[in-house]
């Protein structure tokens, strides 16, 4: 085990001098390993394991003060500043519910931890068994640098000094044909929701994936639009300051931004909100279908842009800021129906 993970850590160091500019994601990508295996060629230096108590690490990371807090999937990346508050756990999901930081997390996908020590850029990062990125958690200069020493001193791991990781079991869902779906129970129960968050026990109802379920829905509740109009509607957000949610996220951790966006700006095949507190990094040539939903609430419909990749898996889902209770914001709306 020692010869193969020196062997990697070799490899990993020659590839990063070769490769100055390229990310750890992309690295693993191209040595066919996980993000989490490169991290622990530096177990013992650069990086610490943490044991796997990441719920009571989590309820204290509101000591640590104001940080960045990264949610990421495969083509959509979520970076918001702030301050970790009003952290909780229930069987289902933990919350972070704060005003900047608004987190939902699956915590049985949560399997390593690390303290990670990057050229004196500190960080704590999770991640899946196949040693996929979960959620990562960056010091600014804001943070407080001492209660991130206790905090990885007091969850550091004495008992295991290496991973072992498994490739992923996880595939996307076999949809069953149009045809076998109960289209109109299906419909009527799509009408009949009270809360948006209703709509993913729909589809477990009705076996349904989530594109098939929009290509499905009743007549007025979703219509695929194109990608630019998707990317219109960011740009009139920004010119108009209309306040927005953006939800992007993985199988773990879910990372919901709040409030405006303004400074937009295209890098190649990445569309970026490089906002001082928020920052979003959409590869744009992976989203295969975009689509305009709504959803029946108790406070009125509610409109949503979503965006899918090739696999009809989601990358980013955009409202219109709200809150239970609140109606959709109306400038929200309008500009939504306007568009598509």
């Amino acid at each position: 085990m020692e010869t193969t993970i020196n062997a990697l850590k070799e490899r990993y160091q020659e590839y990063k001098l070769a490769n100055p500019k390229k990310r750890i994601r992309e690295i693993a990508a191209d040595l066919a390993v996980s993000e989490a295996e490169l991290l622990a060629t530096g177990l013992g230096e650069t990086v610490t394991l943490l044991k796997k108590d990441f719920e009571n690490l989590l309820k204290q990371i509101n000591s640590l003060g104001y940080v960045m807090a990264l949610t990421r999937n495969e083509y959509c990346v979520s970076e918001r500043k702030g301050v970790y508050e009003k952290v909780s756990f229930s069987p289902h999901a933990g919350l972070v519910l704060g005003e900047d930081i608004d987190l939902r997390m699956f915590m049985q996908y949560w399997h390593f931890g690390f303290a990670v020590n990057e050229n004196d850029r500190y960080s704590l990062q999770f991640f899946d068994q196949s040693g996929v990125a979960i959620h990562k958690i960056y010091l600014t200069d804001k943070s407080d640098k001492a209660a991130y020493d206790e905090l990885a001193a007091a969850y550091k791991d004495e008992e295991n000094n290496g991973i072992s990781t498994t490739v992923s079991n996880r595939t996307v869902p076999a949809e069953l044909p149009d045809e076998a779906i109960e289209k109109e129970a299906f419909g009527e129960a799509w009408k009949a929701i009270q809360d948006s968050h209703e709509f993913f026990g729909l589809l477990r109802k009705y076996k349904l994936t989530r594109t098939q379920a929009l290509r499905l829905s009743p007549e007025g509740y979703a219509k695929e639009i194109d990608v630019e109009k998707a990317k219109n509607i960011f740009e009139q957000c920004s010119a108009q300051q209309i306040p927005v949610m953006i939800f992007v996220g993985n199988h773990g951790c879910i990372q919901i931004h709040s409030g405006n966006i303004t400074k937009l700006v295209t890098m190649g095949p990445w569309y970026n909100v490089l906002d001082p507190e928020f920052n979003l990094h959409l590869r744009e040539d992976a989203i295969a279908a975009a689509w305009h939903v709504v959803k029946p609430s108790t406070d009125g419909d509610v409109n949503s842009i979503e965006l899918f990749d090739k696999d009809g898996e989601m990358i980013l889902q955009m409202f219109g800021k709200r809150k239970p209770g609140i109606p959709e914001l109306t400038e929200w709306r309008a500009l939504v129906n306007e568009s598509v």
